[in-house]
């Protein structure tokens, strides 16, 4: 569904629970886009901020990555990079 700028994806059965999904990098049409925070420097200040992480980007690499934690209510939160940083 997209109303303006804003885009929100409805995936049946694709997930067990809900999920938040954000894209470093892309748009909200998945057009890249020149400057953005890297998944790794997300993922960096989430960890010093004591978030505990479900699921971890390679902290050396670069490009593409992902990784996952959970909100205060349970939902599941993805940070899925598909593009380099």
């Amino acid at each position: 569904m997209k109303n303006g700028e804003t885009l929100i994806g409805l995936f049946q059965g694709m997930f067990e629970k809900n999920i938040l999904t954000f894209n470093p990098g892309w748009d909200q049409s998945a057009g890249e886009v020149k400057d953005f925070d890297d998944v790794r420097e997300i993922q960096k200040k989430l960890k010093e901020d004591g978030v505990a992480l479900i699921s971890e980007a390679d902290e050396s690499g670069s490009g593409p990555a992902s990784m996952m934690f959970m909100d205060p209510d349970g939902n599941t939160i993805l940070i899925d990079q598909h593009v380099g940083g």
